[in-house]
This record gives C-alpha cells, structure tokens and sequence, in this order.
C-alpha cells in the first residue's frame, strides 16, 4: 500500500482554477489567523507570569511582585509549586512592623524581611498551611518569600542586602 493510500494528505481539491483559488485563499486566511493569535496581546503563548530580577551576592532571583492591598494577602496562597529560583516580594506602603502566615499555601516557604535599604533583618521558615504568625525582626518595608532552605543552603542571612529592591514599582 503506497503512501498516499495508508494516511490521507492536505491536497487542494482537483476542481477548477476558482476552487483552487479558494483553497489558497482559506489557507492564507488560516495562517494569517494563526499570525494574529501569536501576536496579539494576550496571546495564550504570551508569559502570563511577570517577574523581576533581583539578586544577593552571587545569586539572581526571580521574583512576581505583590504590591498592592490584595496581591499581598494572596501572596503564594494555592500554589503547588515554585521554581527554584523564584519568589515573591511584598512590598509595603511604609516601613513597619510585618507578619506572614502560610494560611491556604501548600509550599513550604522561607521569608527574608528587609528594610528600606535592602539589608535583610530576619528569615523565618514557615511550613505549608500553617496559621502560625512570623514577623520582622524590626521596621521593614519589603518580604521575600523563597522555597524553604533557599537562604540557607546559600549562606544567606541577617545583614546581606538584597539588590534591585529599588527598581520595583511601588506599592499601591
């Protein structure tokens, strides 16, 4: 059995030069959608997820940004996972006093606050699901949430400042 025979192939139809002329034409309309469909904003093959990059000593972050009212109470609520690298930074309208808990998040999660300048006051290790409040150490205007162990297993701690803190948008 030939080819052609066992799988069927995407042929123009064998009619006259205006049928043909059609399929040409469906074909470029195809393809021009598909363009568009790529293109536009909002694309389903667009990155959803905005990050920026921050970094601490040698090491470079990814972080999505929570700066307004409701993205800081949803933090990382609901997620299953994090990539290595990556985190959340919350970032607070003034320097106070902050609290986290892991209520609704099933990841367990290290937070670094940090103050005005960047330089990191205190990390807590928070376990998954848990109401259990954890807080700064002392005014601070910015949290970062990094899967557990990630400071640690980089020698990371009070005192080490975290860079492009500065760059972020601003709270709202």
């Amino acid at each position: 059995m030939s080819f052609d025979k066992r799988y069927k192939t995407l042929r123009p139809p064998r009619h006259s030069g205006s049928a043909s002329l059609n399929w040409h034409r469906c074909l470029l309309a195809c393809a021009a959608a598909l363009l568009l469909a790529v293109l536009a904003p909002g694309s389903v093959w667009a990155d959803p997820l905005l990050t920026y990059p921050l970094r601490v000593g040698e090491h470079s972050i990814r972080a999505e940004l929570a700066n307004t009212a409701e993205t800081r109470r949803k933090g990382l609520m609901f997620r299953t996972r994090l990539a290595e690298s990556s985190g959340m930074v919350f970032i607070f309208p003034r320097e106070q006093r902050i609290s986290m808990w892991m209520k609704n998040t099933p990841i367990a999660l290290s937070v670094a606050f940090i103050d005005v300048q960047g330089r990191i006051l205190n990390i807590e290790e928070m376990q998954p699901h848990s109401e259990q409040s954890h807080s700064s150490a002392g005014p601070a205007k910015y949290a970062l949430e990094m899967n557990q162990g990630w400071f640690r297993k980089r020698g990371i701690g009070p005192g080490d400042r975290i860079i492009g803190l500065e760059r972020l948008p601003g709270p709202e």
